[in-house]
């Protein structure tokens, strides 16, 4: 008898602890009741004391910078941020979100598995507790990134904290100007450029798509670049949704126009010389004297791989890709960090509010490695001049859209859609074929 008692209070306390896991998350905000002035309560010192937890990639220096960032607001509320980085950070965070162990936070690196847990109701609508003044201190184009199905219709899951921008063109500073080089400010004269080096006897352009079972990524920005400056955000979005053919008139055109740039004459090496070269190499010889092509395009991370003894300002600069229809204006490609909200809390709401905040990144944007999405954010702020620069042609920039083969299915973003693009260029299958082999791996 005494044993059959155990065993039911046992079962009990199991069956307690299942119910209790199960009610994390999303739906665990009973007890959050504060609304557009959770920052200030949290100032006041209203929730010293209590613990906000977080998950995201954030790794090594990274993830030290992240919690130095961090370090000034817990110091003013007394909130212990507790932030655990994990390099399966896809994985962990699915395997937790299954037991009914979510974080407070999230920290996803694109919105595409964002969406999937706003789709199941697992991530707060941040519309329900941010003043209009926080969200305000965004252009439009990241809060509408951050907008997504929820169960009962569109949430906005999440808010913007730092990115990388990709829309940037680099080229030899020193040399380039003892040619008497411009640097183009629209698409005609960027071509204008590239006819006037390819007429001075030298290769306009430095491309290489390798990256071993990536290959073909650099391909794919390019495309997400000139479907911007080609076609409306409308289409830009439909297309990242399966819902606008990669045979259709629009995407086949913005392939036209990259094979265009990427022809025999303009690339280094010629076109055989375009998946053959890793991307990391491909800036290399922009920096050989005399240079042996002239321009790059690629994201701000790019710097890493230029010589050690490279020079920003003395032997490189860089430009805004230009846009090529004005009706589109100045788009701008980023990938970056949004923040999530899944177990709510005051003090969570509190650190989210925070978040959209430029301070929220200022130590990161001065230990370099980041740039801020706020309108706030000051250019005194960045501790280098690569990073200042990029961030000026970002506040000039009219719309944002995250890199689009991120938020694709896998089988297509990180498969046919690099897959197919290699062949193209390697002159293994035509453009018609593959981009209709691309539309035929579409998971339905």
């Amino acid at each position: 008898m005494k044993s059959k008692t155990q065993w039911l209070i046992l079962s009990l306390v199991v069956i307690m602890a299942f119910a209790l896991a199960a009610c994390g998350g999303a739906t665990d905000g009973a007890a959050a009741d504060c609304v557009n002035d959770c920052l200030d309560r949290a100032l006041a010192g209203e929730f010293s004391g209590e613990v906000v937890t977080m998950t995201g990639p954030f790794v090594d220096v990274d993830a030290i910078k992240f919690n130095d960032s961090i370090a000034s607001f817990e110091e003013q509320t007394g909130i212990d941020i507790q932030y655990e980085g994990s390099q399966e950070f896809e994985s962990a965070i699915s395997i937790r979100v299954d037991a009914g162990d979510p974080p407070n936070i999230v920290d996803f690196p694109q919105p595409g598995l964002m969406a999937n847990f706003a789709s199941t109701g697992d991530i707060v609508d941040v519309t329900t507790f941010l003043p209009d003044s926080a969200l305000g201190n965004y252009n439009d184009s990241w809060n509408q990134m951050a907008t997504v199905p929820g169960p009962d219709g569109d949430i906005q899951a999440g808010v913007f904290h730092r990115f990388n921008g990709k829309s940037i063109v680099w080229y030899p500073i020193d040399d380039f100007e003892a040619a008497g080089y411009a640097i183009p400010e629209t698409w005609d004269e960027l071509i204008a450029l590239s006819d006037q080096i390819l007429a001075d006897g030298d290769a306009p352009w430095c491309v290489g798509i390798g990256s071993g079972a990536a290959t073909g990524w650099v391909a794919t920005d390019w495309m997400e670049e000139i479907m911007l400056r080609t076609t409306s955000l409308e289409n830009y979005d439909a297309w990242v949704a399966g819902d606008l053919a990669f045979s259709s008139p629009e995407v086949t055109n913005a392939a036209e126009v990259l094979s265009s740039v990427w022809s025999e004459d303009y690339v280094f090496g010629g076109a055989a010389a375009i998946v053959t070269t890793e991307f990391g190499d491909a800036p290399t010889p922009m920096f050989e004297d005399p240079p042996r092509c002239w321009l790059h395009k690629q994201g701000n991370f790019i710097t890493s791989f230029f010589p050690e003894s490279a020079v920003a300002g003395e032997d490189y600069g860089f430009f805004y890709l230009p846009g090529i229809d004005d009706a589109y204006g100045k788009p701008f490609l980023v990938a970056g960090d949004i923040m999530s909200l899944m177990k709510d809390s005051n003090a969570a709401r509190a650190v989210m509010h925070y978040f959209t905040q430029g301070e929220a990144v200022k130590e990161w944007l001065a230990a370099g490695g980041a740039l801020s999405p706020h309108l706030d954010a000051e250019l005194s702020w960045y501790g280098n001049d690569v990073e200042r620069g990029v961030a000026e042609i970002v506040a000039a920039s009219t719309s944002f859209r995250f890199d689009g083969s991120d938020l694709m299915p896998g089988e297509v973003g990180a498969g046919s859609f690099w897959e197919e693009m290699t062949n193209y260029f390697s002159g293994a299958t035509d453009l018609t074929s593959a981009l209709e082999n691309i539309d035929a791996s579409w998971p339905r």
